[in-house]
């Protein structure tokens, strides 16, 4: 009798540990909206970045490319084409031209006339208490524009950089030391083969490919004291396992819909 007990309580306290654990992991978690809202309206743009805070997400991601008259336009590609139908190369058009194009259509006719930001208008979007995470997509090419645009904003505190050109985000991390700096990878042996090198660049953490997190992955970015973010993640089936394995954060297109889902 004794011993059933005995098996009995050592269970429960199992499962009550197990629970708090979970909930502990989901509290702690960030949503980032991926290039904004960017499952409803259209990427990289003042009203997907707008949708999202409505939406009350922890963090919206962008990418940023330098134009020819060196200012920092909010687009994923290094040209226009695929969001705007014409194809004008980022780094080779002067900010007067790219802002002329209607970036929204190819969402919805709905978003018609919405333009390529430029990144101050993004930062200018973000409320007290939530975070910016700017992908370098184009290189170091960047940092110099982006010293004088974070300087100004005066939200210097709110802002992530990541990226997946390793000499890029280290040259960032030394550019700006108080702002967190997350290498990007997708793929595991690289990550493995590099990842001791990030620890000792002082960056916050990695964020990776979630096909590649797993528990040899999250064990080794434990030892090393980083953080790790998954991106693209929109199935919530996918989502809790990896918050059962405690990534810091999970960028997703649907950062609304998929919270809902994990914590129903």
């Amino acid at each position: 009798m004794k011993t059933i007990y005995f098996k009995f309580m050592i269970g429960s306290i199992a499962s009550l540990l197990c629970f708090a654990f979970s909930g502990m992991v989901i509290a702690q978690v960030d949503y980032i909206a991926h290039r904004g809202a960017s499952y409803i309206a259209p990427e990289n743009t003042v009203i997907s970045a707008k949708l999202a805070w409505q939406q009350d997400v922890d963090a919206v991601e962008l990418d940023i490319h330098l134009s020819k008259d060196k200012k920092l336009m909010v687009i994923h590609d290094g040209n226009t084409k695929r969001t705007s139908g014409y194809d004008f190369q980022v780094k080779e058009t002067n900010s007067k031209i790219l802002r002329k194009l209607d970036v929204g259509s190819f969402k919805d006719e709905k978003y018609k006339g919405e333009k390529i930001p430029f990144l101050n208008e993004i930062i200018e979007t973000v409320p007290l208490g939530k975070k910016l995470v700017i992908e370098l997509k184009s290189g170091g090419d960047v940092l110099p524009e982006l010293k004088k645009v974070i300087k100004q904003c005066g939200k210097q505190s709110q802002m992530i950089f990541i990226c997946f050109d390793m000499q890029t985000i280290l040259k960032a991390k030394q550019m700006f030391p108080k702002i967190p700096g997350y290498w990007l990878c997708g793929n595991k042996e690289e990550l493995v083969k590099n990842i001791k090198t990030i620890a000792d660049s002082g960056l916050q953490g990695v964020d990776l490919n979630y096909s590649i997190i797993d528990e040899q992955v999250m064990e080794l970015a434990r030892n090393l004291n980083l953080d790790v973010i998954a991106y693209t993640v929109n199935d919530p089936a996918i989502a809790k396992n990896l918050l059962g394995f405690g990534v810091k954060g999970i960028t997703t297109d649907r950062a609304e819909w998929l919270k809902k889902q994990v914590n129903n």
